[in-house]
């Protein structure tokens, strides 16, 4: 099982996120996601999520917190259990970034973008929860969701 870690930073109710157009195998090509990547060895979630968004958004995170445990179950690229944060940045500038096309986007809007279907579950909750949740999701082969298992 691969571990990733994923970020959804605000300024100014607003969140980053990363449109995914710029890879030719990218199993995220066309959606929109937050900053966040695999670790690497001997690398904690925290060292890894402060590490991927100094790298695709040359960032420094204030205020992160641990927000939930996801773990996708995805037949067609791997299991992958995935450490959600959140955070806050005082850097508003965006640089080029290899993964995808970075573009600052208000939380209201963010739902009405192309996104993975599970993320449009946990979305939600980290606008209206404050505990740390743990989400199991479950896709096809086609990277349809089949199936959702919530706990706070």
């Amino acid at each position: 099982m691969r571990l990733t870690t994923l970020c959804y930073i605000e300024k100014d109710g607003r969140w980053l996120m990363m449109h995914r157009v710029k890879k030719d195998q990218d199993e995220n090509a066309g959606k929109w996601i937050g900053i966040g990547g695999h670790l690497e060895e001997n690398e904690s979630p925290d060292e890894c999520i402060r590490r991927e968004c100094r790298e695709e958004a040359g960032m420094e995170l204030t205020d992160l917190r641990l927000r939930g445990i996801i773990t996708f179950i995805l037949p067609a690229w791997g299991n992958e259990l995935t450490f959600l944060y959140t955070a806050k940045t005082e850097k508003e500038e965006l640089p080029a970034c290899e993964e995808g096309v970075l573009q600052w986007v208000p939380i209201q809007d963010v739902l009405s973008l192309p996104l993975w279907e599970g993320d449009r579950i946990f979305l939600p909750f980290l606008q209206t929860k404050n505990e740390v949740f743990s989400l199991k999701l479950v896709y096809d082969t086609e990277g349809s969701l089949v199936s959702h298992q919530f706990e706070s």
